[in-house]
């Protein structure tokens, strides 16, 4: 058994199959020695020497291992396993305290790594248990340093240096790899011991049993040399998960953080808090340490980058988690209709929640209205177990999405959710510039090129480089980019050239040329075809099939009111280079005649999107320009004579809906809005439509939504 103030000590000794000394256990490598001896403080006597050999899993040894230690793989291949070798440990120490008629000890070991960085995470990973003696331990290094404040500092030190602080007259060559050191290492404790010195052991460093769970707020401090980030992580895992990667390194109450992306999914990261930056330092030599099948990345992280993922301001957030080392539970899917009496009841009896109602936290936006989380506590790992496997059952008509969840993963999603504005902000003045002759084709000639299957994380840049030579016969703003219905690229993009000639040589020269690791198609298609694919219609070898819609739908992010826009002088206008996104409705009459269209631009990019696809004009030679809204041709003459023209009457004439249903027409979207003002007419020149669309939205009605 081990006291806080033993009578003994047991001096241990350790090494793997791979690196030694400063970076022992910092490549995952397997115990393979280990070595130790009873030390009686009391009347400065010792036990017998043990050494036991280890059997790895893995009896590839390291160059440096061999010639160090002098094992060979075949004689390990004879030597027990290691949980083996604890157990005898644990006797043989036993029965030498008998021996010298004492009770207590504690190990005392060359520095952290043997004990942290070697036997928990060893033990961890085989799944068994470390007894008692192994969670608390004597740095011999610290205590000879707080013993001899002149020697060299604690991370330079060694027991080679300290014995020759000391003048001991030990000769390394002389014993076996092993007992050179745990002699040693007896020595320089009895020289410690001396009435000298007189040095008491009494502060011993300590390993966590578990990892405590807690909240976090935001006023706290959070010291930047105690936080790492982890990357690479399973979606799946669980705050007590990335614990168990760290065991045997003190990580701070509630100080693991996972990182959520703009979904409010978990992508991967976690920010680790640790009690001190020496614990922060043994973590970052676990980098590229396996997690399972995959090897997680460890850098430093700050202390900002932790309060922004982990702190929160909300008290019921905080009386929530007051709760300690209770399991947390996500649930995610719920019917905004749910009650905490529906929750309760589709758990069951099988996994009670902590406290009943109380153990319940609904997520809301800013109103009040439900988003369909909710997080539960419950008060031990079976019951966790037990909910879980509920996971994707029946709720009302929907099923339940159920996973492991963290304090600051609740922190998280409450401050995401929390911090969205009920109105979301409005958009820069809009700019109106009266745009060059040139606009999207929409004839037959093939003077454009299509590219199918572009590498996902390519960009406007990678198409031109891919382009080569090619790239000086675009046409400005003439690189189009299709996204898919999630606005996230879908391997397509579209170029026009200035010629039909032109756009056939690069179909010729760059079809199935590489960028990155895939090679891309190029195929020669007109401006028609172009223009199906970006207004959501598919092009493929059977032909053109149309959009699903033919009513083009206006949602760029943010957009809740358009204000009054601000006419740029000529010379400004020169600066920008845009075209006509979406085509002029067709006349039998030639359009040389027509006025210029004034076009509009945000001041922040906004995207224009289609039904189902999108593009983003790029041109190779002027500023990006996102997406724009065509005006009415009366605006035209307003812009060239007023300084400031209003684009729409009034504010909020348009409003953006989120969360319909995919099966939702606008006849029911016009019935959700029954008795409100309707628009005026005069916003329907924002967007140019076709006669069958402009005869749905001039009909009587209430509201009209773009």
């Amino acid at each position: 058994m081990t006291a806080s103030h033993s009578d003994s000590l047991v001096v241990l000794f350790g090494a793997t199959a791979g690196a030694y000394g400063a970076k022992l256990g910092s490549d995952e490598r397997e115990l393979i020695l280990l070595v130790w001896q009873v030390v009686d403080l009391q009347n400065k006597k010792v036990g017998t020497l043990h050494k036991s050999l280890v059997k790895a899993d893995n009896l590839d040894l390291s160059d440096q291992c061999r010639e160090v230690s002098g094992l060979t793989p075949e004689g390990l291949g004879k030597a027990e396993p290691l949980d083996r070798v604890l157990q005898q440990f644990s006797q043989l120490v036993s029965n030498d305290l008998k021996v010298l008629g004492r009770s207590s000890y504690t190990l005392c070991s060359d520095g952290q790594l043997l004990i942290r960085q070697v036997l928990h995470p060893e033990t961890s990973k085989k799944n068994f248990l470390l007894s008692d003696c192994f969670y608390s331990f004597y740095d011999l290094r610290k205590e000879f340093h707080t013993c001899y404040p002149s020697s060299a500092a604690v991370k330079d030190q060694t027991i080679k240096t300290m014995a020759e602080y000391l003048g001991l007259g030990t000769d390394e060559a002389e014993e076996d790899f092993g007992v050179w050191q745990v002699k040693t290492m007896v020595a320089i404790i009895f020289s410690m011991l001396s009435e000298g010195c007189n040095h008491i052991f009494t502060e011993p460093e300590t390993v966590k049993h578990k990892y405590e769970t807690g909240p976090c707020s935001k006023s706290e401090t959070v010291d930047s040399e105690t936080v790492i980030r982890a990357r690479g992580l399973p979606w799946q895992s669980s705050d007590q998960d990335i614990a168990r990667f760290f065991k045997g390194l003190n990580i701070a109450k509630g100080g693991v953080a996972l990182c959520l992306n703009s979904q409010g999914r978990r992508n991967g990261e976690a920010l680790v808090r640790f009690v001190n930056s020496e614990q922060r330092d043994l973590a970052l030599e676990r980098h590229k340490h396996h997690m399972g099948s995959r090897y997680i990345e460890v850098y430093k992280a700050t202390g900002e980058e932790f309060l922004k993922i982990a702190g929160g301001t909300s008290n019921e957030v905080a009386q929530f988690l007051s709760k300690e080392n209770q399991v947390i539970i996500r649930m995610r899917g719920l019917p905004f209709t749910a009650t905490q009496e529906d929750v309760l009841g589709f758990l069951g009896s099988e996994c009670p929640v902590t406290g009943g109602k109380e153990g319940l936290l609904f997520v809301k936006y800013p109103d009040g209205r439900p988003t369909g989380d909710a997080f539960v506590l419950f008060s031990c790992e079976e019951y966790a177990q037990n909910a879980l496997k509920k996971h994707k059952e029946i709720l009302g008509k929907r099923y339940i999405e159920l996973f492991r969840s963290t304090a600051a993963e609740v922190q998280q999603v409450l401050n995401r959710y929390m911090s969205t504005p009920l109105i979301p902000t409005l958009p820069t003045p809009i700019i109106p510039v009266i745009p060059p002759p040139y606009t999207i084709a929409t004839g037959s000639i093939r003077d454009c090129v299509r590219l199918r299957g572009l590498p996902y994380t390519a960009g406007i840049d990678d198409i031109l480089e891919f382009m080569g030579d090619a790239t000086g016969d675009i046409k400005p703003h003439g690189v189009h980019m299709v996204l898919n219905q999630q606005g996230r690229p879908s391997g397509d993009a579209f170029i026009q050239m200035k010629s039909a000639d032109k756009a056939f040589m690069v179909a010729q020269k760059c079809h199935k040329k590489m960028m990155k690791d895939r090679y891309v198609e190029v195929f020669q298609c007109s401006g028609e075809e172009m223009n199906f694919v970006l207004m959501g219609g598919t092009l493929n070898r059977s032909g053109l099939s149309p959009p699903p819609c033919k009513l083009p739908c206006l949602s760029p992010p943010a957009y809740a009111a358009f204000q009054t826009a601000a006419v740029i002088p000529a010379e400004a206008a020169a600066l920008y280079q845009p075209q006509a996104l979406l085509p002029s409705t067709r006349t039998p009459q030639a359009s040389a005649a027509a006025p210029p269209t004034v076009t509009y631009y945000p001041a922040q990019a906004a995207q224009l999107y289609m039904n189902y696809t999108a593009y983003y004009p790029s041109p190779p030679v002027s500023p990006t320009t996102v997406g724009y809204i065509a005006a009415p041709p009366g605006a035209v003459a307003a812009a060239a004579t007023a300084t400031h023209t209003p684009i729409l009457p009034q504010p909020g004439a348009l409003v953006r809906m989120q969360g319909l249903p995919y099966n939702t027409g606008m006849k029911e979207i016009l019935s959700f809005f029954q008795g409100y003002q309707y628009a005026p007419d005069d916003y329907n020149g924002l967007i140019q439509l076709s006669d069958q669309a402009r005869s749905v939205l001039q009909a009587p009605k209430e509201w009209v939504c773009l």
